[in-house]
């Protein structure tokens, strides 16, 4: 397992090795003493899984307000996503920021989102799967987010039409 700084503070890429031989694969899902060796250490409180079964799905971008903040770490399992973290945390060095790169069940890559930083996705596939690890546990009256498409984080998704998304997404509010 190796782990790289992105560009926004406190966000990683965990990139899983896989040990192949002629009867498939293995990949180590999660690791904390991985982690820890990078200083970053989190307990899983929750997990969960977000079925898409369409390409174009949009899903962002979210975030859980204070007390609330959750790390996450994302990983897509089946198919693949494009997936985005914005840096919202007026505090930190990298506010206003965005990163985005490509989780795949392929590439075998993971994003370590720190708490406060807001998330989103648009699948690349159909039938595409992701498995977040959190922190925290949901909790709904902590859920906050801001539109996909909110200029001031300008983040480049890969297609602007013939999206799916769900009536709230669509609905939300940019972040400024």
């Amino acid at each position: 397992m190796t782990i790289e700084k992105t560009n926004i503070d406190g966000a990683y890429i965990i990139q899983n090795n896989y040990i192949e031989d002629e009867r498939g694969y293995f990949l180590r899902l999660f690791c904390n003493d991985e982690l820890k060796k990078h200083n970053l250490d989190f307990e899983i409180k929750q997990s969960s899984i977000s079925y898409n079964n369409k390409k174009y799905t949009v899903r962002g971008m979210h975030y859980q307000t204070a007390p609330y903040g959750e790390i996450k770490v994302v990983r897509c399992i089946k198919g693949r996503v494009f997936d985005a973290i914005a840096d919202i945390r007026k505090d930190s060095p990298t506010y206003g920021r965005h990163f985005t790169v490509e989780l795949s069940e392929d590439n075998g890559k993971m994003i370590y989102i720190p708490p406060y930083a807001a998330h989103g996705f648009q699948t690349l596939e159909d039938n595409t799967i992701v498995c977040y690890f959190m922190g925290t546990s949901f909790v709904p009256d902590a859920s906050s987010g801001f539109h996909w498409e909110d200029p001031f984080f300008n983040i480049d998704w890969p297609f602007k039409k013939n999206i799916i998304i769900s009536e709230k997404d669509k609905n939300m509010h940019n972040f400024n």
